[in-house]
């Protein structure tokens, strides 16, 4: 399989349809199909790594970039100043699409510890 041969990497190239909210060069925000709470976005990197375990320093500007974009999007989609930002790590962290994504979070009350 390839870097980019995920379910992600296909909605990234347009085979998969998905209510993109945000997209720039070098990031794709797009609407969670099974939401976790009343606003659930997945935001991702275009070029495609695994998990966030794998990236090297050259990803520094990417990922801080996704994470402002992922407040400006939270902030659009009326979180307020109330979002959760998340990011599952491997398979037994509850990783099951191994491109990098970060889950925006918002709408509702979240509890600590989150699980």
């Amino acid at each position: 399989m390839s870097d980019n041969d995920t379910i992600f990497g296909r909605i990234i190239r347009r085979e998969i349809p998905a209510d993109i909210v945000y997209e720039d060069e070098l990031c794709l925000a797009f609407r969670d199909v099974n939401p976790q709470a009343p606003i659930h976005i997945l935001i991702v990197p275009k070029q495609p790594v695994a998990k966030l375990s794998d990236c090297l320093p050259e990803h520094r500007g990417v990922l801080g970039h996704m994470l402002l974009k992922a407040a400006e999007i939270a902030r659009q989609e009326g979180c307020g100043e109330a979002f959760r930002l998340v990011i599952n790590n491997g398979e037994e962290a509850g990783q099951s699409v191994f491109h990098l994504h970060i889950h925006i979070l918002g709408g509702r009350p979240f509890g600590w510890p989150p699980g």
